[in-house]
């Protein structure tokens, strides 16, 4: 095991109001950070393709390091490389954008948005690899944050070596493996499909592997494709969308997942189910709550045009904030301990041991709203033998 207890930690001065770790990092977007340890000293983990870089922050100052795969002969390796981490997590969390400033005018335009963004600071939108973004959201399909999660470090433990290894910061007799994430030319390989089957991902096995080869296929081996994808941030919106449906397994909604998490358009609101809900709930589209109604191409672009017009620009980030704020695993996000436990919902009745047997759900076949994700959590879409053309959208 590599030492690390060297490494200082670094800082920046930013405010929680800006970036809020523990929301930003665990509502959905991206899926292979570690977190270690509980609020407030709680850190942060994710293995790039050369080093692990470790977050923390208190309510001024985010704290951050770099750990390398090979310790430094001299303090200026380690000076270069905690320069480029500082310049990677500005672009990453897109730090050039204020989002403060933004919150006010949602605020104003938005009674809804005015009653949640103090108790939801700090909520933006990362700019990730857009591989890495596009398969994460392939295996979202009919899922949950938990099980995606696992999916994911699955596919790195798998597919990519070892990049280090260091002890657990909540127990340091616990070492934790990193591995970064695989390529587009690796998952394209044919047996692919059939690992990540007996890996548990199902139907998603053939999509990861289609996708990875059409990629590859179209655009060329190497770091080609991934060059590719990254492209597409200098494209239209309309245009971009139209080469990530080409993709197996990708619709309307993994397409704007992407469109908006990745390739910097930030006024895309992609839309499901449970965001169907909130433009019920609060924003007047017509429809019921209680009814489950077909998330059809019309519907889904009604839903994305009333959101558009509500908050403007960056349409996009404005959603995040309140998906997160409407999910059950947030409902005491922000919320002083003492009114926390009046918060969390009145638990039901325990059921007779007859009805938890007729009543209880198929783990295999639900996800728990408290994992709920604006990818298709709530979603069951309908499988076909050939490429099918909006698997993320489809009602549940």
């Amino acid at each position: 095991m590599q030492s690390f207890v060297k490494i200082q930690w670094q800082s920046l001065a930013l405010p929680q109001s800006q970036l809020c770790l523990a929301a930003v990092l665990k509502c959905g977007q991206s899926f292979r950070w570690m977190s270690f340890g509980s609020a407030p000293t709680e850190e942060y983990h994710l293995c790039l393709a050369d080093r692990v870089v470790c977050l923390k922050q208190d309510p001024t100052t985010l704290f951050y390091r770099t750990l390398l795969s090979r310790p430094q002969p001299s303090a200026l390796p380690q000076q270069l490389a905690d320069a480029e981490t500082l310049v990677w997590l500005k672009d990453y969390f897109q730090l050039d954008v204020d989002l403060q400033k933004l919150y006010a005018e949602w605020a104003i335009r938005d009674k809804v948005f005015s009653s949640i963004e103090t108790r939801f600071a700090g909520i933006r939108m990362l700019r990730q690899d857009p591989f890495e973004n596009l398969i994460s959201f392939i295996c979202s399909s009919n899922n949950n944050i938990g099980r995606i999660t696992k999916m994911v470090h699955a596919l790195c433990k798998h597919y990519s070596p070892l990049l280090l290894s260091m002890p657990n910061p909540s127990d340091p007799l616990v070492e934790v493996p990193y591995h970064p994430f695989p390529s587009p030319t690796v998952l394209a390989a044919p047996d692919v499909e059939a690992t990540l089957r007996d890996l548990g991902f199902g139907y998603r096995a053939k999509f990861i592997q289609k996708t990875a080869q059409m990629l590859v296929e179209t655009h060329g081996s190497g770091e080609q494709a991934e060059r590719f994808l990254a492209g597409l941030r200098t494209a239209s919106t309309g245009d971009a969308r139209e080469e990530l449906l080409k993709l197996m397994g990708v619709g309307r909604k993994v397409a704007d997942c992407v469109l908006l998490m990745s390739l910097d358009k930030h006024e895309v609101v992609p839309v499901d189910t449970h965001v169907h809900q909130i433009a019920i709930k609060h924003y007047g589209l017509k429809g019921s709550l209680n009814s489950k109604t077909a998330m059809t191409p019309k519907l889904y672009e009604e839903i994305n045009t009333k959101l558009v017009n509500v908050w403007g620009d960056y349409a996009g980030w404005a959603h995040s904030v309140l998906f997160t704020s409407d999910l059950k695993a947030f409902s005491t996000h922000g919320v002083e301990p003492a009114a926390a436990e009046n918060a969390l919902p009145t638990p039901p009745p325990t059921p007779s041991p007859r009805k938890r047997k007729s009543n209880a759900p198929d783990a295999s076949k639900t996800s728990s709203q408290d994992d709920a994700l604006p990818s298709s959590s709530l979603l069951a879409p309908r499988l076909k033998r050939r490429r099918t053309t909006d698997t993320t959208i489809a009602s549940s």
